[in-house]
């Protein structure tokens, strides 16, 4: 649908240029009606010669139609001029709007620039107005109604210049939208893991070459615009959650993002409370965006994150409940103990694990002096027995100990 706030102010610039009361002979209307195929000829020749954009664009069939619709403006402006009564609303210009409206929309869809479509206008009028006028003068037009003559064809021509520019501006408009909406489709389409064909269909409507890979990054949706100026145009974007009562989550989905530029990116995002996943085929992003998903923080507490830095907790607490119930397992002997007791076991249990029983290195990590280390693990061994030499059980109480307990 046209949207006539992007052109309303045309006619009221156009129609008083349009408004002379010249009114030309009917017998030199006529001699001008019976040259309108040759300066419709003429006209597309000369736009095909001097704008590059149309070389070799106006031949054949569409050639055929741009020379008619050349014609019926023509044969609109004749009818214009023999009426010899100004211009107002009532006049009826609107089909020859319409289709100069028409034809700028179509352009924009053919990928052409408005500046070529007005270098157009330019050139055809140039070359309607030398043959026009040559027909005049030679039926004999005074040098008065010539001028206004000319007045009136250019007051034309500007008018239907305008139509096709603002035309041409509503296609634009109107593609970018629908464009958008692809892409924000194609992004959901890829987080939610859709099968591949329903994928490469969403691209190819989206007009979206796939890359090799794509990342996805998880951010306030704030943050999406000053983010994107910075990152591969081809990026995706699309909002994933909305709540009422926290600012909307979106996910960039980053495509062929180089191992190099990993850390480049983590700059970039630095204060955004952004999370990035890790690297995936494009058809299988949505592995990415669920790991990145998963160490989202709620509380917003965290600066940047990069998964691929902090695996071993993303593994560790994909399933808290399993965590704590191998915690309460693994480590029931220390049952029964006070509080304090139990968590300087804990700690030297742990350090003793991370650094192989070297008790040095565990007296360093612990801050304390090698005897207490000595001390509190005759006290663990009391309490596991044999086991702290079970490879099982030193599996079981490493992955127990490995996160800090909820």
């Amino acid at each position: 649908m046209r949207d006539n706030s992007s052109t309303a102010l045309v006619p009221t610039v156009t129609r008083a240029a349009l408004g002379s009361s010249a009114r030309l002979d009917p017998e030199l209307t006529s001699a001008l009606r019976e040259q309108l195929r040759a300066v419709a000829v003429h006209t597309i020749a000369a736009v095909m010669a001097e704008v590059p954009e149309y070389a070799g664009a106006l031949s054949g069939r569409m050639g055929a139609n741009v020379e008619n619709a050349v014609q019926m403006a023509l044969a609109g402006f004749l009818r214009l001029a023999s009426r010899g009564r100004r211009v107002d609303a009532s006049t009826p210009l609107s089909p020859a709007l319409e289709g100069a409206y028409a034809l700028g929309r179509g352009e924009a869809r053919d990928g052409r620039s408005a500046d070529a479509l007005l270098a157009a206008y330019r050139v055809g009028a140039r070359v309607a107005w030398r043959e026009l006028s040559a027909t005049a003068v030679q039926n004999g037009a005074s040098a008065e109604s010539l001028a206004s003559f000319a007045e009136l064809v250019f007051a034309y021509i500007d008018e239907l210049s305008a139509a096709s520019v603002a035309g041409h501006a509503d296609e634009l408009a109107s593609s970018t939208r629908q464009r958008e909406r692809d892409l924000r489709q194609l992004a959901l389409a890829l987080v939610a893991g859709e099968p591949a064909d329903a994928l490469l269909a969403a691209a190819a409507r989206a007009e979206w070459a796939p890359p090799v890979t794509l990342t996805a990054i998880l951010l306030p949706e704030a943050q999406v615009r000053p983010v994107l100026t910075q990152l591969d145009p081809r990026t995706l974007a699309a909002v994933v959650e909305r709540d009422a009562d926290a600012e909307a989550l979106a996910v960039l989905l980053v495509p062929d993002l180089p191992p190099a530029g990993r850390a480049a990116l983590v700059r970039t995002l630095a204060g955004r409370h952004a999370v990035l996943g890790p690297t995936r085929p494009w058809l299988r992003v949505h592995a990415s965006y669920a790991r990145a998903r998963r160490a989202v923080d709620p509380t917003g507490r965290v600066d940047v994150l990069d998964t691929e830095q902090h695996l071993v907790p993303l593994v560790l607490a994909a399933d808290p409940e399993a965590l704590d119930d191998l915690r309460a397992r693994t480590l029931a002997p220390l049952d029964g103990l006070r509080p304090a007791t139990a968590e300087k076991l804990r700690d030297t249990l742990r350090a003793w694990l991370l650094h192989h029983g070297r008790r040095d290195e565990v007296a360093a990590a612990l801050f304390v002096h090698p005897q207490t280390v000595r001390y509190r693990m005759g006290q663990l061994r009391e309490r596991f027995g044999d086991r702290l030499d079970d490879p099982d059980t030193v599996l079981e109480l490493t992955l127990a100990l490995a996160l800090p307990s909820r």
